[in-house]
């Protein structure tokens, strides 16, 4: 069951986010929403079909055949990872080392509140701000607050066709090839930020 965060401290969350997002459109800030996501060979299925006495099936095979870490930006500026390894802390934390020396201006990322991006990640702080690049935590339990959400949505229930899920190698290829027209042919029309939406 899904907790509740801190209303104080969403309330913070929301205004010091908006603040970002205003910095960001002034050009004076690069401000990206960070996620990790894994893409399982288990097709989704919203709905479906089918004839009295037919059969109806799809392949399925429990764990994730890729991972995908992105960063994400509203006009669809884009940084991205796929590994068949799990992204633990020191992957997560490798992926921002490697963003950190594509940076242009001062930068902030913006990172959900799971384990995995907590020690480590609060460890190499200091090395990236001296990059100029900054992570700001979201609350708990507010997935609304990260725009990377909508993006591992497209990847999953619009940009993959069920025929990439019949084979692993298929699969990784497909989901890279998704992510990687990101910004090009494959684009999402964010709205601006609005806080009123989220207090």
């Amino acid at each position: 069951m899904k907790g509740e965060p801190d209303a104080e401290e969403y309330a913070f969350k929301v205004q010091s986010l908006s603040r970002l997002e205003v910095l960001s459109q002034q050009g004076v800030i690069d401000l990206f929403y960070g996620d990790e996501c894994g893409v399982s060979l288990r097709g989704y299925v919203p709905y479906g079909w089918q004839f009295l006495g037919e059969e109806v099936s799809i392949p399925s095979i429990s764990g994730n055949a890729v991972n995908c870490f992105a960063l994400f930006a509203r006009d669809n500026r884009y940084f991205f990872r796929t590994t068949q390894e799990t992204i633990d802390a020191r992957l997560l934390c490798d992926y921002l080392d490697q963003f950190s020396h594509t940076l242009l201006r001062e930068t902030v990322v913006v990172l959900d509140n799971a384990s995995v991006h907590q020690r480590e990640v609060k460890k190499r702080r200091a090395a990236w701000a001296a990059k100029g690049l900054s992570i700001f935590f979201l609350p708990v339990y507010s997935p609304e607050l990260n725009i990377a959400e909508i993006l591992w949505r497209k990847l999953k229930y619009e940009w993959l066709q069920p025929g990439d899920y019949e084979e692993k190698q298929l699969l990784c290829y497909r989901v890279w090839q998704c992510l990687a027209a990101v910004g090009r042919q494959l684009r999402i029309a964010f709205k601006p930020f609005d806080k009123s939406q989220f207090v």
